[in-house]
């Protein structure tokens, strides 16, 4: 038997599936049961207390799927916001972001993640690996003199690590929960960067775009190696394959970051962001007008950010899609964007 939400294989005895919590068997009755109270199961009525860590149900098993987390909104100051949407197409959000500010040093932390659909608890992949890496990355910041690359490699071995200790169930038909990673520190004007996959980090500035990373993808590698033409990859079903991530079934090599350091000069406008964007806006040229249109008399980093996912989900919407924005120097957003 397997499952009809996700695809594991359970046993024949089981009524719900160990790597989702969806209901094995149908129960007929399941429409009529009571909506639970807030905060609880809405199959069977349990209270907030039978939830475990997870979001399973201890009573039913039914897997919970936070609302909060269709649609998602954070303003850390004026000049950096991230919004994250479900978008039009997807079941659940799987994207995560995550923020902070470390006032005495004048620093800022981004981080976006993209669950992989094809694996199980995608979203809670990406939620657990986004905290983890901005946690480390905050301890850092405290701790040492400056931002290092060193550090940066450390915050997304622990969100590797979060990944790792989500429970999953062995399965042919689903990988183990993973999800791709890309994390900014900005402080004093210079950025380090670290990602693995494909979600990307941009800094803007004016209609120049710089692309500040590269994507850990079976296009990217055959195009970089001359193997095919960007358009001959594009058509190819491996287009949006990866070849690096977070998960339990990523070696050494597949889930190693990349690290830059860059200097952030002149006023602009950082962004992180999913493949739920940036699919829209394959070329820099576009982005940047996008993001020109988008600064255009923006009171904050949120509005910008909310103009971005909007843009995203007016295309089409097919995927999740994140973007987080952090404006330079603190407090412009449009003059010079």
């Amino acid at each position: 038997m397997h499952c009809p939400a996700c695809g594991t294989e359970a046993p024949a005895e089981d009524r719900f599936c160990e790597a989702c919590g969806s209901l094995l068997v149908v129960d007929t009755d399941a429409s009529q049961s009571p909506a639970g109270p807030t905060g609880g199961c809405t199959k069977c009525g349990a209270g907030p207390e039978e939830i475990d860590a997870q979001g399973f149900c201890t009573a039913c098993g039914l897997r919970r799927r936070g609302r909060q987390r269709e649609h998602l909104e954070m303003a850390l100051t004026p000049h950096c916001g991230a919004v994250t949407d479900r978008g039009l197409s997807h079941p659940c959000n799987e994207d995560a972001l995550a923020l902070a500010q470390v006032n005495d040093r004048k620093a800022y932390v981004l981080v976006v993640c993209d669950g992989v659909s094809s694996s199980q608890a995608a979203d809670l992949a990406s939620q657990a690996a986004a905290e983890a890496a901005c946690n480390a990355l905050t301890e850092a910041l405290y701790s040492h003199d400056g931002m290092t690359e060193t550090a940066m490699h450390a915050a997304v071995d622990a969100a590797l690590l979060a990944v790792r200790a989500l429970p999953y169930t062995n399965s042919e038909d689903r990988d183990p929960p993973s999800t791709t990673l890309v994390a900014a520190v900005v402080c004093e004007g210079r950025a380090t960067i670290g990602w693995v996959g494909d979600s990307r980090a941009y800094w803007v500035n004016g209609e120049r775009v710089q692309q500040l990373t590269h994507d850990h993808s079976w296009l990217n590698e055959v195009v970089v190696a001359g193997d095919m033409s960007l358009e001959e990859a594009r058509r190819s079903p491996q287009a949006h394959a990866l070849t690096r991530w977070l998960g339990a079934d990523a070696d050494a090599h597949t889930a190693a970051a990349a690290v830059v350091q860059v200097a952030l000069s002149g006023v602009g406008l950082l962004l992180l962001c999913t493949d739920g964007l940036w699919n829209y806006v394959p070329e820099l040229a576009q982005l940047a007008a996008l993001v020109q249109e988008a600064t255009a008399q923006a009171p904050d980093a949120v509005t910008v950010a909310r103009r971005l996912v909007t843009f995203a989900c007016a295309r089409g919407g097919h995927d999740n899609v994140t973007a987080a924005v952090l404006s330079l120097p603190a407090g412009r957003l449009s003059a010079g964007i």
